[in-house]
C-alpha cells in the first residue's frame, strides 16, 4: 500500500531548554556541524545521515528518559575515551550493566550513553 508518507524523507527532532549551550556541546564537544534554521529557536544537528532539528522549548523542557541520539563508532572504547577527555561524563546502568567506563558489554553491540546539556540521552554504538 502506497500513502502520502510512503517515500517522505523523515527526519527526528527534539527539544532542548538553553539553544546556545546545547549549539556549544554538540559544536565544541561533539565536534558536529550545526546550522540555524529560518525560525529562531531552531537549529540542525549535521551528522553523517539525516539532519537532525533541534529546537528551544525552554522551561518547559523535560528531557528525553530514552536515547534520542545514537552515533555509531567503529571502536566504542576509543570514543569513550575521546569524549571523556573532552569533558564527557558516560551514564552508568545496572541493568543493563555498564562498566566503570559506562560501556555497557552483556550481550548486543557495545553501547555507552552520556547526556546533553538539557539531560537528553545520547550514546555512542559500535558498529
Amino acid at each position: 500500500m502506497t500513502t502520502v508518507l510512503s517515500d517522505s524523507p523523515a527526519f527526528s527532532g527534539f527539544s532542548v531548554d538553553d539553544l546556545d549551550r546545547a549549539r556549544t556541546f554538540y559544536e565544541d564537544v561533539l565536534g558536529l556541524r550545526t546550522s540555524a534554521e529560518a525560525m529562531d529557536g531552531i537549529m540542525q544537528l549535521h551528522t553523517g545521515g539525516r539532519d537532525v532539528l533541534v529546537y528551544a522549548k525552554g522551561a518547559g523542557h523535560v528531557p528525553a528518559t530514552y536515547t534520542t541520539l545514537n552515533f555509531p563508532v567503529p571502536d566504542v572504547d576509543a570514543a569513550v575515551a575521546e569524549l571523556t577527555g573532552r569533558g564527557v561524563q558516560f551514564l552508568h546502568y545496572e541493568d543493563p550493566p555498564t562498566d566503570v567506563t559506562g560501556v555497557m558489554r552483556a550481550g548486543g553491540p557495545l553501547i555507552a550513553w552520556f547526556t546533553d546539556p538539557a539531560g537528553n540521552v545520547l550514546s555512542v554504538i559500535q558498529e
